[in-house]
């Protein structure tokens, strides 16, 4: 059998760009359409199998190293399915092979974007930067310098596939393999663009406006659809997710739609009663503590927790009662504290079911609520 470099004229060093450019020069001279001789036909047949050996690096190494060309299989084949291949085409059921298409869907994207506790309870606007792929503004998507287009395969006459004849245990077979000259497009681009190096897209950075709904939380994926890097020679857009991280917040935590806080109370206003304003998300909220109020009550105002993502209606602010016991008094305080003590008779100290503490009986009784 013919040594493949000397069948394409090439050293065994040379490039895989080397190799190709010389498939090219052989398959333009003895293409059966250009040189219709036996001989022609017999030469571009030993060409095309050199190049699908030696164009593909994985088989020319195993060639180089005196191996399989083909990877093993039955007789010449890599397997089941390139026997099948060999009687119905490379695209089966015997349908005529088509050139690929140069326009290819662009990668989809996904970036972060980080919300507080207010951008959740009412929703957001961000201008958010994005590093992705546009169309080239040179060529506009057509990969060719301007003023050029692409041309017709001399090698496969723009079918993007051609055809070979193997040898082998059922015989002699005509096999349809994507055309080694053109890559399987059926067309060749002698000039490429010089703004994108023939891809029809460059990377750029670029601006994404996006309205972030109410009622997001961490680890939730907006998806905008056509957002995402143009495909290679202006192929459709890919899509764009963005992310959200929300930021804790130092006073409300949430959970579902409401809001929880906890308001810090003295031991006079909680024994007494009393009336205070607190700062909300969305303004003031009063509130009126009853007298004897007692830690881990809780105080409910409707409608001012956060927006649903798919509804209208807010959930509800629940703020938990913590009563602050003083750890220092002076003389006359404490006097004071003893003779309410004398004059309450108060119960003495005795068992009772075990809290695991505010927090945890805070907790309970939110969920209750």
């Amino acid at each position: 059998m013919a040594d493949h470099y000397e069948v394409l004229g090439v050293s065994r060093d040379a490039s895989q760009d080397e190799i190709k450019k010389a498939y090219r020069k052989l398959a333009r001279q003895l293409h059966p359409d250009v040189n219709p001789g036996d001989d022609a036909s017999e030469r571009f047949k030993l060409v095309t199998h050199a190049y699908d050996v030696l164009g593909d690096e994985e088989s020319r190494r195993r060639y180089d190293m005196g191996g399989d060309e083909n990877g093993g299989g039955f007789g010449g084949f890599g397997g089941f399915g390139d026997i099948f291949e060999s009687f119905f085409g490379a695209s089966g059921g015997g349908r005529s092979a088509r050139p690929r298409s140069r326009r290819e869907r662009g990668e989809d994207a996904l970036v972060r974007v980080d919300l507080d506790l207010g951008d959740v309870v009412f929703g957001a606007h961000r201008d958010i930067e994005v590093d992705t792929a546009v169309l080239c503004e040179t060529c506009q998507g057509s990969c060719c310098q301007p003023g050029t287009a692409p041309v017709t395969c001399d090698v496969c006459g723009g079918s993007g596939h051609v055809q070979r004849q193997v040898r082998s245990l059922l015989g002699n077979v005509i096999t349809t393999q994507p055309c080694g000259s053109c890559e399987g497009y059926g067309t060749v681009i002698e000039l490429p663009c010089g703004g994108c190096a023939g891809q029809g897209r460059v990377r750029t950075r670029r601006t994404v406006s996006l309205d972030i709904p109410a009622g997001v939380e961490t680890g939730l994926r907006l998806q905008l659809p056509g957002s995402g890097a143009v495909g290679r020679a202006g192929g459709p857009h890919g899509d764009l997710y963005v992310e959200v991280t929300v930021a804790p917040h130092p006073v409300f935590s949430r959970e579902g739609d409401d809001l929880l806080a906890t308001l810090e109370v003295s031991m006079p206003d909680a024994i007494l009663g009393t009336t205070t304003t607190i700062e909300g998300l969305d303004g003031t909220v009063d509130l009126e503590l009853r007298a004897g109020v007692q830690s881990g009550d809780v105080l409910t105002i409707p409608g001012r927790g956060v927006t649903p993502l798919r509804g209208s209606q807010r959930g509800d602010l629940r703020v938990g009662v913590q009563v602050v016991t003083p750890t220092r008094l002076d003389s006359a305080q404490r006097r004071l504290i003893e003779d309410f003590a004398k004059k309450t008779k108060a119960p003495e100290p005795h068992l009772a079911q075990f809290q695991q503490g505010l927090f945890s009986k805070l907790r309970d009784r939110f969920r209750s609520h």
